[in-house]
């Protein structure tokens, strides 16, 4: 049961990338599955997520009007369209399968068990 996040990349500022996260294992189609970024020095930060049903999402105010969770349950991998790339918004970003099945902005970091590794994203000026 894992999840394995990939598509980081290194761009410039007013660029887009997309994170997918594949999961496998049955359970997680039960799990809301959210994205978070570490940033050197910083807590590791909610920005974006989707609930079991891929019908709910929820985004950090940071990124809201930017960047587009989605959810596709024939692969199951959960994508994070991020658009408009600003050098803030440089990371580490993890996804992360939560124990409850909805998603919210307001979610707390201990609400998720299973971790994937991260993929860099890194945007210069």
């Amino acid at each position: 049961v894992q999840l394995q996040a990939s598509g980081g990349g290194l761009v410039l500022s007013g660029a887009s990338l997309r994170l997918s996260c594949l999961t496998s294992g049955r359970a997680f189609s039960r799990n809301a599955i959210g994205w978070f970024r570490q940033a050197s020095g910083k807590d590791r930060e909610f920005v974006a997520g989707v609930s079991a049903s891929g019908g709910s999402t929820a985004y950090a105010d940071s990124v809201k009007g930017r960047w587009t969770v989605s959810r596709d349950k024939a692969t199951d991998t959960i994508y994070l369209q991020m658009n408009d790339l600003q050098r803030g918004d440089t990371a580490v970003y993890y996804c992360a399968s939560s124990s409850h099945p909805y998603i919210r902005a307001e979610t707390k970091i201990d609400e998720y068990g299973s971790w994937g590794q991260g993929t860099q994203v890194t945007v210069s000026s």
